[in-house]
């Protein structure tokens, strides 16, 4: 049997659960995002805040629960939640990366990666996500708001410059030990 490379469900979470996910987000303080260096250079252009809520973490464990009945995947139902917004008046983007940080020294690895579309495609242009070694999931699909994509964390990826508006995601990354 080949397993997928993702899993994704279209428009799962509704206008209500994707306005409360942004109004508990904003209420963070706002940063420039960074890269694993600390530096962001022009690989990376966003605004990102890291909040802190259980509901949220508990819609992306279910999520990576589900996909990982495909991947299976030692994880832990403990992540990292960040909220990122990409402004179309700053070209925002994150050009190609993958999510590991392979200069760790703590035994641990990001395992599987979780993202939430959280804006309705209408209100922002670019701003697409893109894998680069493998098979995108359909667009007009992924871009629907409330859409939940999961992936293992090692896989290149992108998100193309927004040109107008706004896009909003969280990501989250859940961990286990070091790849082998």
């Amino acid at each position: 049997m080949v397993r997928p490379n993702w899993q994704m469900w279209s428009g799962v979470l509704s206008d209500e659960q994707c306005d409360r996910i942004i109004n508990v987000c904003q209420k963070y303080p706002v940063e420039e995002a960074k890269t694993f260096s600390g530096d962001q250079g022009d690989l990376r252009r966003s605004k990102v805040r890291w909040p802190e809520d259980q509901e949220i973490g508990a819609i992306l464990w279910g999520y990576t629960q589900k996909a990982n009945e495909i991947f299976g995947i030692d994880v832990e139902p403990y992540a990292s939640i960040q909220f990122t917004e990409y402004l179309g008046s700053e070209g925002g983007h994150y050009d190609n990366h993958h999510d590991i940080d392979w200069n760790r020294a703590d035994g641990r690895d990001r395992k599987l990666s979780i993202t939430i579309q959280l804006t309705c495609p209408r209100k922002y242009t670019g701003g697409e996500f893109r894998f680069t070694e493998v098979e995108n999931p359909p667009l007009d699909a992924l871009k629907k708001r409330g859409s939940v994509l999961v992936f293992p964390s090692y896989l290149v990826h992108a998100v193309t410059p927004v040109t107008d508006g706004t896009r909003s995601s969280i990501v989250a990354w859940f961990e286990g030990p070091v790849w082998k």
